[in-house]
């Protein structure tokens, strides 16, 4: 790569008050998208969904904990794998510690695969994970939330248009609960997830950058790199492919 303009202080000073003030006008842009998001629409949750959790049957109600928000993360885990998705993996390896601090905000947490609970188990296990985690082999969920396509069930849509795919993909849901109503009040899908990395915001300040393509770490086959947490370092075992089913 070709290195950035090597300057004086004071010239680099200029510059840098040159992006505060992009950065700033851009904080401001997000604060506006973040009121907007707030203030979408819900809809009212009509199943009664019931996943497979450790210790038997889970409902949907129960995952909010008696919390009144619920944030879900659809984690790719194809029933026919034994591991789940690197890259999906790598997002709960961003986010599992500090979802203690989202309880403190009234929200709680939990992750959904349709892999059956044994394989999810064995691979929490593995990663030394502790968030909630439940099963949507039996219900719908995954294809009413559009993260598992199957044409052959008119599957077809995700992150709002149509696409050509068989197979399990990554997402994130947001519901709530009042009184007894759960409502569903947003989901986002595909580059929407790149917000859930901390390790990419990190890198997005440093002159290397992500070193994907243009940054974008859903760009087919650029985040190859990724590997799971125990794997670094070692050959194999690690460095698969996202599956999709």
């Amino acid at each position: 790569m070709s290195l950035p303009k090597i300057v004086t202080r004071e010239e680099w000073l200029v510059a840098r008050k040159e992006l505060l003030a992009r950065e700033k006008q851009f904080d401001h842009e997000r604060d506006e998208l973040t009121e907007a998001r707030r203030s979408l629409p819900m809809v009212r949750v009509e199943k009664e969904y019931v996943f497979e959790g450790p210790q038997g049957a889970v409902s949907l109600v129960e995952l909010f904990e008696g919390r009144r928000q619920l944030i879900v993360y659809h984690l790719m885990f194809d029933p026919a794998r034994n591991t789940a998705c690197k890259h999906c993996s790598c997002v709960m390896d961003n986010l599992a510690g500090g979802l203690i601090h989202l309880a403190a905000r009234d929200t709680s947490f939990a992750a959904v695969s349709r892999a059956p609970i044994p394989k999810i188990e064995a691979f929490k296990r593995r990663m030394q994970w502790n968030f909630p985690w439940v099963s949507s082999f039996k219900n719908d969920f995954n294809y009413d939330y559009h993260v598992t396509l199957d044409p052959d069930r008119g599957s077809t849509v995700y992150n709002y248009g149509r696409f050509d795919f068989r197979g399990e993909l990554p997402g994130l849901s947001v519901f709530f609960r009042h009184d007894e109503l759960i409502l569903h009040s947003y989901s986002t899908y595909f580059r929407g997830l790149d917000m859930l990395l901390s390790m990419y915001h990190l890198l997005d300040r440093t002159p290397l950058g992500r070193q994907e393509d243009k940054g974008n770490s859903m760009a087919a086959g650029e985040d190859s790199w990724i590997r799971y947490h125990d794997a670094y370092g070692g050959e194999g075992n690690g460095t698969e492919a996202c599956h999709h089913g």
